[in-house]
């Protein structure tokens, strides 16, 4: 059995799968924010309820929101601060008795989309999340590709290519830099954007049902966030030149985005045609979750499930 779990911002989610990729059990719980000691033991809780529910133990794979350094072994780059600085998987390994294994969360979400969602079958993936932040991740035949430095896919916090003279210098980022594509194509990017340019008080999923309505100013917002999608895209093409770019998080709901940003890709990609796909995630938001469990293959349980020194 093959557990994992996903930690989110507002919610911890578990899911256990079987040997042939079945779903045999899932669960949310409320993030508790700000409190990384009860983190810990919201995550040890799901995996004894899977495991009571089941009558059997199983590996354990973890989808987080950020990285664990290379040089330190603690948590960097997460958006949930109160784990930066932490051994959280020698922390989730002692707790639990068992090896853990953590995955940048975006890794996660292209890991589950390749194995047999929008790109089963695919090479390689760029799967990325559209949401509170911008992630990205890498999967190439079957495996997240991590990096040297335990970044590789981070797109969002690379510069927004080819910028206009009014995204300069662009908005400030969390990571102390200006005009990082995550500023931009966030959800709460979407939602200043669209308040800076005439409209008014709102989420992104506000200015996406806005301009249903035919609202101006959101109209215009989804047609600026769409050409700087297609932009930062295109960056990716030019350097990995994936099969598919797989799409997660909120935004990736979206659906006139699977028309209008592939029609605007061929104005920056390097290349006569661009034939790399851009899909909607087939699993929504349990890409991460189903990711997260299959970060432990199935040759390696026994070694999953041994007791950690």
């Amino acid at each position: 059995m093959q557990i994992g779990v996903d930690f989110g911002g507002t919610k911890i989610e578990v899911a256990a799968l079987d040997g042939d990729g079945r779903v045999m059990f899932r669960k949310r719980l409320p993030t508790p924010r700000g409190d990384y000691a009860a983190t810990l033991r919201t995550i040890v809780v799901l995996v004894q309820e899977v495991e009571n529910h089941l009558g059997c133990r199983g590996s354990v794979g973890v989808g987080i929101p950020g990285a664990l350094s290379t040089i330190s072994g603690l948590m960097k780059n997460a958006n949930s601060t109160w784990v930066l600085g932490r051994p959280m998987d020698r922390d989730l390994s002692a707790a639990l008795g068992r090896p853990v294994r953590l995955m940048n969360d975006a890794n996660c979400l292209a890991l589950s989309e390749a194995a047999d969602g929008a790109a089963a079958g695919l090479d390689v993936v760029f799967g990325i999340i559209l949401g509170t932040g911008v992630g990205g991740g890498i999967v190439v035949g079957g495996r997240p590709l991590v990096g040297a430095n335990a970044i590789a896919g981070e797109w969002g916090h690379n510069p927004l290519p080819w910028p206009g003279a009014e995204e300069l210098p662009g908005p400030s980022c969390y990571c102390g830099k200006q005009g990082c594509i995550e500023t931009f194509l966030s959800g709460p990017g979407l939602a200043r954007d669209y308040r800076e340019f005439g409209g008014r008080e709102g989420s992104a999923e506000d200015v996406v049902q806005r301009a249903k309505a035919g609202d101006t100013a959101a109209e215009a917002a989804l047609a600026r966030y769409e050409d700087r999608l297609a932009r930062a895209l295109a960056h990716v093409i030019n350097v990995l030149d994936p099969d598919a770019i797989v799409l997660g998080g909120g935004l990736s709901n979206v659906d006139r985005f699977y028309e209008t940003v592939p029609a605007l890709l061929p104005r920056h990609v390097f290349s006569d045609q661009v034939a790399t796909r851009v899909l909607k995630a087939r699993h929504g938001d349990s890409s991460g979750v189903f990711g997260a469990a299959r970060l432990w293959r199935p040759e390696e349980l026994p070694a999953a499930l041994a007791r950690a020194s």
